[in-house]
């Protein structure tokens, strides 16, 4: 890994000691740079588990990517400017279910006391957080909080309707390798709700900006705006001014705004 293009490519300037204060501006500096998208799904581009492979997409070609991809990379990064990563697998809530085991990748990385980072969620925080179970962190963009049950842990979010669950999760240290069958499953079935639509999302200070399928949706604190992309031109320059993305000449993006329309006309 070349660790300076990594680090030009989402423009953290900082120091490269392994503290906190890195941890903090390094995932704060991803999120703000690198969207969380699943394009090459329905592009019918197969992601393999390979950090070589997530680095020539993310750092080389200017591209983003899901779980996998993210936290893969991300972690990477860390292991080479000198922290300790452990990778761990996680169930994400539908609803008030947790799903399968490998549904999600974050990692854990220990410090003085240990701090859970995730790049790779869409939506979740710009800051690190504190593994510290029932004890709630308060930031800008929300207050989390772990709890135990049995010897897994919960990531819950404070909404206005209370404790929201976002994933579980088990200290149990994995292997890029273990998330195979699920990084499959999530590219091909059409349970996976990666297969069903697509999503290209970034983090903005003032809030989020996201492209899924067709429409262009912003949200800032409580607001949130709608746009629907009309033509092809429209979604390429989207993807261009908002996430840094430029697809090749040959892309179809009729798959990538209308993906669900397609396949049902094709069955």
């Amino acid at each position: 890994m070349d660790v300076g293009l990594y680090l030009e490519r989402i423009r953290y300037k900082g120091l490269h000691e392994p503290t906190l204060d890195t941890l903090r501006k390094l995932q704060r500096a991803h999120l703000l740079t690198v969207p969380f998208e699943n394009l090459d799904i329905h592009l019918g581009n197969p992601i393999i588990l390979s950090l070589p492979a997530f680095y020539e997409k993310i750092v080389r070609r200017d591209r983003g990517g899901f779980c996998y991809e993210l936290n893969g990379l991300f972690g990477w990064l860390l292991e080479q400017l000198g922290f300790k990563v452990t990778l761990l697998s996680a169930q994400v809530f539908q609803h008030t279910q947790p799903g399968p085991e490998f549904d999600h990748l974050v990692l854990l990385v220990e410090m003085e006391e240990p701090w859970l980072v995730d790049v790779g969620f869409g939506d979740l925080c710009l800051d690190v957080l504190p593994f510290k179970t029932n004890e709630e962190t308060a930031y800008d963009d929300g207050s989390f909080r772990f709890v135990q049950s049995g010897t897994e842990y919960v990531l819950q979010r404070k909404r206005t309707s209370g404790w929201q669950s976002q994933y579980a999760f088990s200290l149990t240290p994995r292997q890029l390798t273990d998330f195979g069958d699920m990084c499959r499953y999530q590219q091909t079935s059409p349970e996976s709700h990666f297969t069903q639509k697509t999503v290209c999302s970034l983090a903005t200070l003032e809030g989020r900006i996201t492209l899924s399928n067709n429409r262009l949706i912003t949200t800032s604190s409580e607001h949130r705006e709608e746009h629907e992309v009309k033509t092809e031109n429209e979604y390429r320059n989207l993807l261009k001014t908002h996430f840094g993305i430029e697809l090749e000449k040959e892309t179809r993006i009729n798959q990538l705004m209308f993906p669900m329309q397609l396949k049902e006309a094709v069955i």
